[in-house]
């Protein structure tokens, strides 16, 4: 019987008033505060073409994943009525540029006959009073003159209509052949071809999408942050942007835009980064596939990080941590900064000299005041904490 006492006795003090072995939070160094956004690979320049006129479709000359040039063509319609109407203007043109030319000539005429029957009259009128030629010759050269005055005003007038009529069918031809050129549909910028929504053989409505265009410097990464998380985001922050298709690899970027407006339904904030120095035409990014987003807000020289497992009462600005202070446990209340991916906390202040920080959660047995001595020091590298 006394030996059960003392084998009681034994396990009582060994969990109750023997010295812990505790760990303890050792600092760490450069460690990266990330903040983790969901989000799909985009592009900001997505253009869906199509012809300006209707019409079947009787070439392509593009298909998707191929870059193209600025103006390339990329599809024509069937034109052979358009044509027509082209070398009909054509031909209206080159009779106006004859009427133009004869009326040209006519006012030369005119302005000739004008000079000539003007100088008949003034000969005729001094020679009148001489006796020299009868007043009724004068007279009619006199009307003459009157005549050939009027005709050249004709000529001119003749002259005015034929340039107009120039104009209007050069106007003419210039929207036939406007509306010919409307027939071949050209890239607006260069673009890589995301789709082919029509083939040869189809009609195309006036405005009906034939081809999805994006510009290949647009890809980016429309990603979502939780609200509580996005505080001091800023343009220009590095992120680790990786693909669904390739969780492996992480792909160096740059935040490039933030939304100013949050949605309201699911509080989070709209973040737009880009690849650094990817290859605008690399084919294995397709559009809408699922990254994951983790951008390094900021950096912390040094600090004591903690789990927040270990945090009683944390209200995202403070918690109640144990300590190993001059040999023996003790509850301190912390006040708490940056939080990692990984689950820990920042220790911001509250910890006096001498204080450590207690790794792990309260085992059994622990209470303020009991002794403890520090375990090995964790193993985990001391750099950058996600």
């Amino acid at each position: 019987m006394a030996g059960a006492v003392i084998v009681v006795a034994a396990v009582v003090y060994v969990q109750k008033f023997s010295p812990l072995s505790v760990g303890l939070a050792q600092p760490r160094t450069n460690v990266e505060i990330r903040i983790f956004g969901i989000g799909t690979v985009e592009a900001q320049v997505l253009t869906k073409v199509g012809f300006q006129v209707s019409g079947k479709v009787a070439k392509l000359f593009a298909d998707q994943g191929e870059i193209v040039a600025e103006g390339t063509v990329l599809a024509s319609l069937e034109d052979s009525s358009q044509r027509a109407r082209v070398a009909k203007a054509e031909v209206g043109k080159m009779q106006a540029e004859a009427t133009l030319a004869k009326a040209t000539a006519l006012l030369g005429r005119a302005e000739a006959n004008l000079q000539q029957k003007s100088a008949v009259n003034q000969r005729r009128q001094s020679l009148v009073d001489r006796g020299s030629v009868s007043r009724e010759a004068a007279d009619d050269a006199q009307t003459n003159e009157v005549l050939a005055r009027a005709d050249l005003e004709v000529a001119k007038a003749e002259l005015l209509v034929a340039a107009a009529t120039r104009s209007d069918v050069a106007a003419n031809l210039a929207i036939e052949q406007v509306l010919l050129s409307q027939h071949r549909l050209v890239a607006p910028f260069r673009a890589r071809v995301l789709s082919r929504l029509k083939e040869a053989g189809s009609v195309a409505g006036i405005g009906e999408a034939v081809f999805s265009l994006i510009e290949p410097n647009s890809i980016w990464v429309r990603a979502y942050v939780d609200e509580a998380q996005a505080g001091g985001l800023r343009v220009g922050q590095k992120a680790l942007v990786r693909l669904r298709s390739d969780m492996a690899m992480s792909v160096e970027a740059q935040i490039v835009r933030i939304d100013q407006e949050s949605d309201r339904v699911t509080e989070e904030r709209r973040v737009y980064v880009r690849c650094i120095a990817c290859v605008p035409e690399h084919q294995s990014r397709f559009l809408g596939e699922q990254a994951e987003v983790e951008i390094i807000r900021r950096v912390v020289p040094e600090g004591i990080f903690v789990p927040i497992m270990t945090v009683d009462g944390y209200n995202g600005t403070s918690g109640t941590i144990w300590t190993l202070e001059d040999g023996k446990l003790n509850r301190r209340t912390v006040s708490l900064g940056d939080r990692t991916l990984d689950g820990h906390v920042l220790v911001a202040g509250g910890l006096p000299d001498g204080a450590q920080a207690v790794l792990g959660p309260a085992e059994s047995g622990f209470a303020i005041g009991r002794r403890a001595s520090p375990r090995a020091p964790d193993t985990a590298p001391k750099g950058t904490v996600r």
